[in-house]
């Protein structure tokens, strides 16, 4: 299996059609894409040439890094790209200064993040009437 994963600077056709198929037509949610997206570094996970899944991290105006929007394909599921492309994110965002990551996940996902060295911080929160929790990693913890 050939897994690569590409850098890109503004939102691509094909994490654009990755996030439409898993937050909209799969889970529902209407307001996928926002503003952040034109100033966000994202990132696409190909398997043999095909875009399986995507992320996205920015420096907020507070110097504060956020991840987000981590999508798999249904059909990718279950082959630890999800934690690969946290990795990628993460490691650029170290080497642009980061400590720090944040991120708002889905509570249904919780556990994963926590797999992946997050901690849950503050109460849950309705977003798009899904329960998010805000989430933290020091980035010197390894995954």
């Amino acid at each position: 299996m050939d897994i690569v994963i590409k850098r890109y600077d503004s939102l691509c056709d094909d994490a654009r059609a990755i996030r439409e198929a898993v937050f909209v037509r799969e889970q529902g949610f209407v307001n996928e894409f926002d503003d952040i997206d034109g100033n966000a570094v994202h990132f696409v996970l190909y398997v043999n040439g095909q875009a399986a899944g995507t992320c996205r991290i920015y420096r907020g105006d507070d110097n504060e890094f956020h991840l987000g929007r981590l999508a798999v394909m249904s059909e990718y599921r279950g082959m630890s790209l999800g934690k690969m492309l946290i990795s990628e994110a993460e490691g650029y965002a170290s080497v642009i200064g980061a400590e720090f990551i944040t991120l708002s996940a889905q509570v249904r996902v919780k556990d994963f993040y926590k797999k992946c060295g997050y901690s849950a911080v503050g109460e849950e929160y309705l977003d798009e009437d899904c329960p998010h929790i805000k989430m933290v990693k020091k980035l010197s913890q390894p995954i």
